[in-house]
């Protein structure tokens, strides 16, 4: 159960949110909660350690200049004499595993670099509680920033922090130690709590939308049928899969038009295939698109495709926040069950479901929508139902506030375990 939210403090909350690069158009999910924490009253410190930086919404941004990593040639040997609780649980930690990847490799020493430079400016002006947006370099950074002052901190952790390659290096050592850990899936939490992680510090708090928009009227006659696709165009979203689709629906003679919105390393590769399979003429590339953009392309849609994949990195999508936001439009969802898409797609209920490589099955499953009114109907009440209730960014928002809240009142917690069991 969440705590209730009480009265605001006389005095605001101050947080000190930590980024790797804020704010970014791909994660407006976390502008939606930089701007909800503000309403709300908290007293917002944003940090970005990688890129980044400005103003957002009238909140400065800080950047962290990588020319302050100098300083850690003196402040190592200082923090390896005066705080080997610290340094000593890095230097197992470098010396007794191998990280998944290059890229989290940097990422830690990004955050453990940012903690080394920034404590002393922590302790002087110490914040209620220090919040990590990823469980990545931010959360590393919150992790020995807690050590270092006994500043309390929460974290996040995604979907890309739990499974990428296996997960982040230092994951267990840093949430262990988290006073909570925000995540907006039930497959996040089961997940993390299957791994060791109190299941009593893992709160489920999905995102949310600010407003909700008026409905799409269903269109009396949808031929062609309108699809629209937005994503990354990596190998988590199976793109390669969606034209294989596309490709079915042309030979089973159903008149369509789709449009893929997002960018990415795939783009060349998939505009190719799709010229190779003759569908070029009825899918359309749009690239990225600011989000007031992306939501003209779902006024204009009937239905949203979703076939995510797990990566051969073992990436995966959670519960991507444009399924519950065309839901929320009267879009049909047709969706992969990878990942946490079915939490929202129940199967005949709110949307529809189909594995990726079962190709007559979103065949048969576009062909229905195209064609019975009153079960698209029906799909459509649903989905906008469970939108309401999950989906609320001000019920949720609240929900995290007050977890912050309760957080930064709790008497110091254990520093957790030094090794993962």
């Amino acid at each position: 159960m969440f705590p209730t939210l009480q009265a605001l403090h006389k005095s605001r909350l101050k947080i000190a949110y930590l980024f790797t690069t804020f704010p970014k158009n791909t994660e407006t999910f976390l502008q939606r909660e930089i701007i909800a924490m503000n309403r709300l009253g908290a007293d917002l410190r944003i940090y970005s350690l990688w890129g980044g930086g400005g103003t957002f919404c009238g909140l400065p941004v800080r950047t962290f200049n990588k020319w302050r990593l100098l300083e850690l040639f003196w402040i190592i040997p200082w923090v390896a004499v005066t705080r080997w609780d610290v340094f000593g649980i890095l230097l197992r930690g470098l010396f007794t595993r191998r990280a998944p990847s290059w890229m989290n490799f940097w990422e830690n020493m990004l955050g453990a670099g940012f903690a080394g430079v920034f404590h002393g400016e922590f302790r002087k002006n110490p914040p209620d509680i220090i919040h990590a947006a990823w469980s990545g370099a931010p959360a590393t950074a919150a992790w020995c920033l807690s050590r270092l002052t006994k500043i309390p901190y929460s974290a996040a952790a995604h979907a890309y922090d739990i499974y990428e390659h296996g997960g982040d290096w230092w994951l267990f050592e840093k949430l262990a130690g988290a006073r909570f850990i925000h995540t907006s899936t039930d497959m996040g939490k089961s997940t993390l709590a299957g791994r060791g992680v109190p299941a009593g510090a893992i709160h489920v708090i999905r995102r949310g939308l600010d407003a909700f928009p008026v409905m799409n009227p269903l269109r009396p006659s949808r031929s062609p049928i309108r699809i629209v696709c937005v994503g990354r165009l990596v190998e988590k979203k199976g793109f390669g899969h969606q034209m294989e689709i596309y490709a079915a629906l042309k030979d089973a003679g159903l008149a369509f038009e789709a449009r893929i919105i997002g960018d990415g390393p795939l783009r060349k590769t998939l505009e190719q295939t799709a010229v190779e399979k003759r569908i070029a003429g009825c899918v359309t590339f749009m690239g990225h698109l600011a989000l007031t953009h992306v939501w003209e392309q779902l006024q204009w849609a009937d239905v949203l495709i979703h076939t995510g994949v797990v990566a051969r990195s073992g990436d995966r999508d959670g519960l991507p926040n444009v399924i519950p936001e065309a839901m929320s439009a009267g879009v049909l969802v047709i969706t992969s069950p990878a990942a946490a898409t079915t939490e929202a797609i129940r199967h005949g209920e709110t949307g529809l479901v189909a594995a990726v490589t079962d190709i007559p099955a979103w065949v048969a499953a576009v062909r229905r929508l195209a064609t019975d009114d009153a079960f698209a109907e029906c799909l459509r009440a649903e989905a906008r139902r469970w939108t309401g209730e999950n989906f609320d960014a001000h019920k949720n928002a609240a929900q995290l506030y007050a977890c912050f809240e309760l957080a930064a009142r709790q008497t110091p917690a254990n520093s957790g375990p030094t090794s993962n069991p």
